[in-house]
């Protein structure tokens, strides 16, 4: 297995899973251009991508999928209701490359099963996926007002995890925001703080269910990566807890993980 958060951001998303024959993109919320720059500099040919996985339809998770969909005849899959509410936007796709899956069942590309799973936040059904290569799982979570048993569950067991460490409540409380923006991004239906991230990043290292953590979309203006990753060492450190906690970069690609 093969793993790259290509950007991860309030700004845009993309991240990159390979297994074998096998090469899934998660999110396109970037141009296509940079999202082609962006495999090629970890020696994938845009070609190649076998399929284009939608979390949800807001800009930063879909901005480049029909452009790439289109260029290179890749499928694009989502739920229904995230097509309905995407489909407007990306464009024209041929009928052979919009595919479908339910949330909450599992389904396969090639020797890849994808676990689409159900999270809290303000789309229309919004998922965040498990990848099972092999002997080995990856988790993205991110886009989540709150870790819900459902996604906890999930995360458990996985080898490598992206996890969402949007927002430094401070930050955010005292920032330029508007307050209707500010109680959306707190509420259960919003987006996970750094302080939330921590303490349950903390959880699953007591229950030695997790491998590899990288922390990302983060927000551009009420949060910064010294910041989350300060916040989520802290609590570690509370609890004696050494471990390694990594970033998810926003505007270039995270280190590859091969495992």
């Amino acid at each position: 297995m093969r793993f790259c958060s290509l950007r991860s951001g309030s700004s845009g998303n993309a991240a990159y899973i390979g297994y074998k024959d096998v090469h899934i993109l998660v999110d396109a919320g970037l141009s296509g251009s940079t999202i082609e720059k962006s495999l090629l500099n970890i020696d994938v040919n845009p070609r190649s991508i076998s399929a284009i996985l939608i979390t949800h339809e807001h800009n930063d998770h879909i901005k480049g999928a029909g452009i790439l969909s289109r260029r290179y005849d890749i499928p694009i899959y989502a739920n229904e209701a995230t097509w309905a509410s995407m489909e407007s936007f990306i464009g024209d796709i041929e009928p052979h490359n919009k595919r479908f899956f339910k949330t909450g069942e599992d389904f396969t590309l090639g020797d890849v099963k994808i676990r689409p799973f159900k999270k809290s936040h303000d789309a229309s059904e919004p998922v965040g996926f498990s990848f099972f290569c092999g002997q080995n799982k990856a988790t993205i979570a991110t886009d989540l007002g709150y870790i819900s048993r459902g996604v906890a569950a999930n995360i458990m067991d996985s080898d490598i995890v992206l996890l969402e460490s949007n927002h430094d409540v401070d930050m955010l409380i005292n920032g330029t925001y508007p307050w209707p923006l500010k109680k959306r991004i707190l509420s259960p239906h919003g987006h996970l703080s750094n302080k939330d991230a921590a303490e349950a990043i903390k959880k699953f290292i007591k229950l030695k269910s997790i491998g590899k953590i990288y922390l990302g979309h983060l927000s551009q203006n009420n949060n910064k990566p010294e910041i989350a990753y300060k916040t989520v060492i802290d609590v570690l450190k509370e609890e004696g807890i050494d471990y390694e906690i990594n970033m998810a970069l926003r505007y270039a690609e995270s280190d590859i993980v091969e495992i």
